[in-house]
């Protein structure tokens, strides 16, 4: 027995429809969640948390740590309107995101530092003393 596809036509039509109307960018926009990229590096002293978050302002972080999760949130809201002229549409933005990492033990939670910089915000997280990786050679017996 063989099976054949059917093509309907109808079928491609109301598919076609729904697939425009989801890569409208006004609509595709607001779909998508944006969720900053993050690059975590590590070396014998630290880790190195990046996240490429343009277009913000350090106001609008808040990073916060509950007991091994550290939190690092944003908020903007912005409105374009100009009020010398009577406008039949307004457009607001509002984005926002959340992200969170577990720390391991290894670190010291009271040395961690955060800095803003040409849209991007780095976060340095020290590591305990004792947790800091020791190098010696091994004589063999």
């Amino acid at each position: 027995m063989t099976l054949v596809k059917f093509n309907n036509g109808l079928k491609n039509n109301f598919s076609d429809a729904f697939e425009t109307l989801f890569n409208d960018s006004f609509i595709a926009d607001r779909l998508v969640s944006r969720v900053p990229a993050v690059n975590i590096a590590e070396n014998d002293a630290e880790f190195h948390i990046e996240l490429a978050v343009p277009g913000l302002k350090k106001e609008d972080f808040k990073i916060n740590l509950d007991k091994n999760v550290l939190s690092i949130s944003a908020e903007k809201k912005s409105e374009s309107a100009e009020d010398n002229k009577k406008y039949s549409k307004r457009e607001y933005s509002y984005n926002s995101f959340v992200r969170s990492f577990t720390l391991p033990e290894t670190v010291d939670y009271s040395k961690i530092e955060a800095d803003y910089t040409d849209g991007i915000l780095k976060l340095t997280v020290a590591k305990r003393e004792d947790a800091k990786y020791q190098s010696r050679e091994i004589a063999v017996k």
